[in-house]
């Protein structure tokens, strides 16, 4: 058992080395905890899950203001030490140790008797994968609040024709509101990453106003238009669509994917499908 500081509001009594495998850097800094607790605005009535909790920095405020969390951790060292913090700080914390991609969140939700809010900070290497595998259980999460690598957060938030829009952006603002929150220093982290972090909200788009008819070919379109993005939509489709489905989705054939904005990748996704069907 890892020895832990008996005090639950001070997340560095953990006294477990950060696994650089696991891309583990532990939030310490207590204004950037509270501003993040405040930017989530926890209650006692919701089902709140974090990924990923660390060394309790998040998870023993917010269980101080809701009584109880549900929370993904992988390490095993990190579980006793956990289940003993909350247990001293009065709360009641519902540990699954298990790789978040194998966690159903839509199951999780009917088990826990309702729409989730997903709150983390994400392991760096991971964060692309968390945050898709997340997307596919949208309709069962309220809102999501992720501390990630700055520049992925810039890259979500991105409108077209900024040197940084790409498919992330174009994939999670069709189905997502996407707010960044606050900006993180690397000095809030022990150890310190090399770059700044940030905190970012996404708030799923409810089911009737998302335009996107076939999911499958709506991802296949914009994987393949940023695959080489400097390539123009006629030579990057062009086994996928041709230019009639081009225009007919009000795009020309000579833009690149970085000119095209959501709705644009919505409505030609939507013009491709209705053609290969014919």
């Amino acid at each position: 058992m890892n020895a832990y500081h008996a005090n639950p509001r001070d997340p560095s009594g953990f006294l477990k080395q950060a696994k650089k495998q696991l891309g583990q850097n532990f939030l310490r800094e207590r204004g950037i905890i509270e501003k993040i607790v405040l930017a989530l605005s926890p209650k006692a009535d919701e089902h709140i899950v974090e990924i990923g909790p660390g060394q309790g920095a998040l998870t023993l405020p917010i269980l101080q203001k809701t009584g109880k969390l549900t929370a993904i951790e992988f390490d095993r060292d990190l579980i006793a030490p956990l289940t003993q913090a909350a247990e001293a700080s009065g709360g009641e914390l519902n540990l699954i140790h298990r790789d978040v991609l194998q966690v159903d969140f839509s199951q999780l939700a009917n088990t826990l008797g309702g729409k989730i809010r997903l709150i983390g900070n994400l392991p760096y290497n991971l964060s692309s994968p968390i945050l898709f595998h997340a997307l596919a259980h949208a309709h069962a999460i309220c809102d999501m609040h992720f501390m990630l690598q700055k520049e992925v957060v810039e890259r979500m938030a991105a409108a077209e024709g900024s040197k940084v829009y790409g498919r992330l952006s174009v994939m999670l603002q069709a189905y997502c509101q996407v707010t960044p929150l606050i900006t993180v220093p690397p000095g809030a982290f022990r150890p310190a990453p090399k770059v700044d972090s940030a905190v970012v909200r996404l708030v799923p788009h409810p089911p009737e106003a998302i335009q996107v008819a076939d999911r499958a070919r709506f991802a296949d379109i914009v994987r393949a238009a940023f695959a080489q993005r400097r390539k123009t939509l006629h030579n990057a489709l062009r086994e996928l669509c041709d230019d009639a489905d081009i225009r007919a989705a009000g795009l020309e054939p000579q833009m690149r994917a970085e000119q095209v904005p959501v709705a644009g990748f919505i409505a030609l996704a939507s013009q491709s499908s209705q053609n290969s069907l014919r």
